[in-house]
């Protein structure tokens, strides 16, 4: 094996409860069909090894590292509202790499076959999914919002069963770590408060630790957490996507977005837009993505309620003092990034209503959410639902004056938008596209191409009109599926 590659597992140092020691299914033709090397630099992880045969073994878990011990990890989680016992049921955390600067990254395998936790489910993978968690992942990486990465896809060889039968596959996840709503909750039902208190520490320790010697640490972790998480859905809502499946047990510690399921992006504005095909109520629809996250943190502070005060009326007080500062927290976060998304550099007091009517002429007319603001950056329109609206010329005229008022250049203001109004997100219907093809036809060159564009969706010298141009009519209704 290379000796260069060394992986940690400091999760290991966790009471025993919090994981079980798990080998990933051997799989009968491993293959490597998709190698992030741009991520790998980052990890500082050895391409031309990984890209071998004896690589592949690694990367598909048929061999283990010397010295590792890999494991899948419990935790538990409110599932559309109702509460369950989980873990990783088809995923192993094959252990931890430490960068060069000291960042520390969990290597985690999907698709990796039954572990203690699977109830009932084959542990298995199939590659359509596989690949779309990388391209949505990549595309979140290019938009700057905070993502767990796709480090590699490989098959397997094997036949998985769906709806039908399907090509079965492996991703590669790195992650700061998959620590979750869920694991807290696990740790709060059914352990006890020294465990729990474990799980805290060993969090705080790796994501928070500049607060670990703090007084009352654990209010401050807490607050940390909301704070990053209204930072996170508000970058969500900024670019138009929809995660489809916000439960507890896929809501990261780190503030990470993880777990690529039933996602989509928006094309047309409408706050009710909903994708998931699992999502038959829209809990989990675009305008409710910040309610729900909400709900998620009030879980976790829930959990956490033993650590935050002997007296259990005060820590109550406590939990619920921080989950209410979410709402401002987003709203700040949200506010701020659509003054940019409109040019604007400071807070005025118009600028509520002159966001609010945007939107609502968007809902009126259709407009496609990522197209509207890039037109607007670009001072062009190519939506004639809108731009033949008398509100909107009106809108365009208020929205103008304001610009005009502040100290900064209009060419500034061009520059923040353009620095902020991506020109390209993954749409949908390209993402299909790339997904038929390699599944299919074993064709990844529409997904190489949509990948490379994705890294900078926010280079407005290079347009590219196949990428920008929404779906047609035959778009709509557009749903996605979980993949087990």
């Amino acid at each position: 094996m290379n000796p260069s590659i060394r992986l940690e597992n400091t999760y290991l140092t966790l009471p025993e409860e919090f994981y079980t020691a798990q080998l990933p299914s051997k799989v009968p033709s491993p293959n490597l069909v998709k190698w992030n090397s741009t991520l790998a630099k980052e990890l500082g992880l050895d391409s031309d090894f990984f890209q071998s045969k004896e690589g592949v073994l690694v990367l598909s878990g048929n061999q283990v590292l010397e010295d590792t011990t890999p494991i899948a990890e419990a935790y538990a989680g409110h599932q559309f509202g109702y509460f369950t016992m989980l873990g990783d049921g088809r995923a192993v955390l094959l252990g931890e790499i430490v960068t060069k600067d000291e960042e520390r990254y969990d290597i985690q395998l999907k698709g990796s076959g039954r572990t203690p936790y699977s109830r009932g489910g084959d542990g298995k993978a199939t590659l359509g999914p596989m690949l779309r968690e990388y391209i949505i992942s990549e595309g979140m990486k290019g938009l700057g919002i905070p993502s767990t990465r796709s480090l590699a896809v490989l098959t397997t060889g094997e036949t998985i069963l769906r709806e039908t039968t399907l090509p079965g596959a492996i991703l590669v996840r790195v992650a700061k770590s998959h620590i979750r709503v869920g694991t807290f909750q696990f740790a709060n039902q059914f352990l006890d408060t020294e465990e729990l208190k474990a799980l805290a520490d060993y969090t705080i320790k790796r994501h928070y630790k500049e607060i670990f010697e703090k007084e009352e640490k654990y209010r401050h972790f807490l607050h940390e957490v909301v704070k990053k998480q209204a930072k996170l859905i508000a970058g969500w809502q900024l670019v138009g996507f929809i995660h489809g499946v916000m439960n507890t047990d896929n809501m990261v510690i780190s503030g990470e977005t993880i777990d690529y399921g039933p996602c989509a992006f928006m094309d047309t504005y409408h706050p009710e837009t909903v994708f998931s095909s699992i999502d038959t109520e829209g809990r989990y629809a675009y305008q409710n993505q910040p309610k729900m996250a909400s709900w998620d943190l009030a879980r976790l502070a829930e959990a956490l309620v033993p650590l935050l005060h002997d007296n259990m009326e005060k820590a109550i007080e406590i939990a619920q003092e921080e989950i209410n500062q979410f709402s401002n927290l987003y709203l700040t976060f949200w506010y701020d990034g659509m003054r940019k998304k409109l040019g604007l550099f400071h807070e005025n007091e118009m600028d509520e209503d002159l966001i609010r009517a945007l939107l609502g002429l968007m809902v009126k007319y259709e407009a496609d959410y990522t197209n509207t603001f890039r037109d607007l950056t670009l001072n062009q329109t190519t939506q004639p639902n809108l731009i033949s609206s008398t509100e909107y010329q009106q809108w365009l005229d208020l929205w103008q004056d304001r610009r005009k008022q502040q100290e900064e250049s209009l060419d500034d203001s061009r520059k923040l938008m353009e620095s902020v109004n991506p020109t390209v997100i993954p749409r949908n219907h390209r993402v299909e596209e790339a997904l038929e093809r390699a599944v299919t036809n074993q064709d990844y060159s529409a997904m190489d191409s949509l990948v490379s564009v994705l890294q900078n969706p926010y280079d407005y010298e290079n347009l590219n009109d196949y990428y920008v141009t929404p779906p047609g009519e035959t778009a709509c209704g557009y749903r996605t599926f979980c993949g087990t």
